[in-house]
């Protein structure tokens, strides 16, 4: 540059404050000291204490009539579910690298995953005894414990597979992201390091889960006026019509939200 002319800064750089030079662009990440970190990790600590205080009263009386009758394999594979989806708070806030990265890949849908192929599971087997006890006194197949589990886990290894193959199509990897914070005043534009996950690559993940979530819906729509002997069918249909309402109120102000910081606050509360 001269007197007379200006040239461009490369994309990843800013003019000095003489404007006689380009000077890297200063690169920022979410920091835990953020609102948008304090907030959803305070909610998590209370999500976690109190399902570890569940998991710990379950495990006490495990014997006992009441925490049987509830269905103690699936409760504890809800309660893993529920465990999971608070704990990925801390991975979303972490400083971006390959093994952050390829965390949050494999436990970004796994928490959910847990939680609806558990749910779907007990609806269906209510759903199958209600259906068969209309057409004769046999007790329908793939009922006990260990058949629940079987399904449970065949289900969450479906979100396995995928989370692998998304690996081996795209390792995961860092970038930073130039564009987010945008500014007129190149003194004030910044570079935010992220892991590389596209929207779409997102949507993936979680559509899994999201399809686990409506097949429930259905069969707690369908077992809706089960007798009240199946007294937890009522409450799973309810989180699960509420949960629905939440998802669709999700997908709009996610990807109309264009920093990253909220996006990883709105994906903590939704999940």
């Amino acid at each position: 540059a001269s007197e007379f002319t200006c040239e461009l800064c490369p994309y990843e750089m800013r003019p000095d404050t003489n404007r006689t030079g380009c000077v890297p662009i200063s690169i920022i990440k979410l920091e835990w000291h953020s609102p948008w970190a304090v907030v959803p990790v305070f909610i998590s600590m209370l999500g976690i204490i109190a399902t570890s205080f569940v998991i710990v009263t379950f495990v006490r009386y495990n014997d006992t009539p009441i925490v049987r009758a509830s269905g103690r394999e699936m409760s504890y594979v809800l309660l893993t579910g529920i465990f999971l989806c608070y704990a990925i708070t801390f991975l979303m806030i972490a400083t971006p690298d390959v093994g952050v990265c390829s965390l949050r890949r494999i436990f970004l849908g796994l928490g959910m995953c847990f939680s609806y192929a558990a749910l779907l599971t007990k609806t269906n087997r209510i759903h199958r005894i209600f259906e068969q006890g209309k057409k004769s006194v046999t007790a329908p197949r793939f009922i006990s414990p260990a058949s629940q589990l079987v399904i449970t886990f065949s289900l969450i290894s479906i979100q396995l597979l995928g989370v692998f193959v998304w690996f081996a199509v795209d390792p995961p990897h860092t970038v930073v992201d130039y564009g987010e914070q945008r500014t007129q005043d190149p003194m004030a534009a910044r570079g935010v390091l992220k892991c590389d996950i596209s929207d779409l690559s997102l949507i993936c993940s979680l559509g899994y889960s999201i399809l686990l979530m409506v097949t429930c819906t259905v069969y707690a729509i369908k077992t809706r006026g089960v007798p009240e002997t199946f007294n937890e069918a009522k409450p799973i249909g309810f989180t699960m019509y509420t949960t629905c309402i939440i998802w669709l109120a999700f997908i709009p102000i996610f990807f109309g939200t264009s920093q990253s910081a909220e996006r990883v606050s709105i994906l903590h509360y939704i999940i």
